[in-house]
């Protein structure tokens, strides 16, 4: 029997979604700043503390979230409940609700997409699989998608509520991979946080690229780890130049 002949390369890019192509950073801070303006207590905090106490929290309880262990609900109150934790105060369930009711109204009037985003997908549309993969709630990824206007420009979008499993594990990688029909050397990975995308797609065999547009440090023990990295997603070009090419 004749083996099936074997498609020609093409390459595949892979992409995360928050602070790659949505601004979260900047959409959350703005609506904290408009929440510490409006809340006197937290006007005691810098908005650079909350921020960080913030993303900090959200960060810690993204695994529990996805394997059911806290409630999304729970989750969000905890982050104002540490907040207030930074001066004392003690945050009650009433007051955590009405926090994050407000939050999160701020956070979805102020949502945008990364300088470059939506012309970087429309430059690859039709040309070049993308598939969006990203740690989150379902509802919450696809709606920011929505909102932004980039839905049609995507192929296939995993996300870790949906699909089970979180980055950095491999397994969402390998689901990107058979959602596009892609091995992991037509693959590179796009994104912006050095533990669930650089180090994520690596352990899968994927050539990372680091989005680091606030130019942070590489962590001290990762620095000798060669892999190339962008502060912008303009022009498109020059994204499009990080995709892999047949050996």
């Amino acid at each position: 029997m004749s083996e099936a002949p074997r498609r020609p390369f093409r390459p595949v890019l892979l992409i995360d979604l928050d602070d790659t192509l949505f601004d979260h950073t900047g959409t959350s801070r703005d609506a904290l700043v408009r929440l510490r303006d409006e809340t006197p207590w937290m006007r005691a905090l810098s908005v650079e503390q909350i921020q960080r106490r913030y993303s900090e929290l959200l960060e810690a309880a993204h695994e529990q979230v996805v394997r059911g262990l806290v409630s999304v609900d729970e989750a969000r109150l905890e982050r104002f409940r540490g907040i207030g934790e930074l001066v004392g105060h003690s945050v009650d369930r009433a007051e955590g609700a009405g926090l994050v009711e407000r939050y999160q109204g701020l956070y979805r009037e102020r949502r945008r997409a990364i300088p470059g985003a939506t012309a970087l997908l429309r430059h690859l549309h039709g040309r070049v699989p993308v598939a969006i993969v990203t740690n989150n709630r379902t509802a919450e990824q696809e709606e920011k998608l929505a909102v932004l206007g980039l839905a049609d420009y995507v192929d296939a979008l995993i996300i870790s509520e949906s699909v089970g499993v979180s980055k950095p594990d491999p397994a969402i990688f390998r689901i990107a991979l058979e959602a596009v029909d892609a091995a992991p050397r037509e693959a590179v990975m796009v994104g912006d946080s050095w533990a669930s995308d650089v180090l994520g797609a690596r352990a899968s065999g994927i050539r990372a690229v680091w989005f680091n547009r606030f130019r942070a440090p590489r962590p001290p023990g990762d620095r000798s780890i060669s892999v190339a990295e962008l502060t912008s997603l303009e022009p498109a070009t020059a994204v499009e130049a990080m995709l892999p090419r047949p050996e």
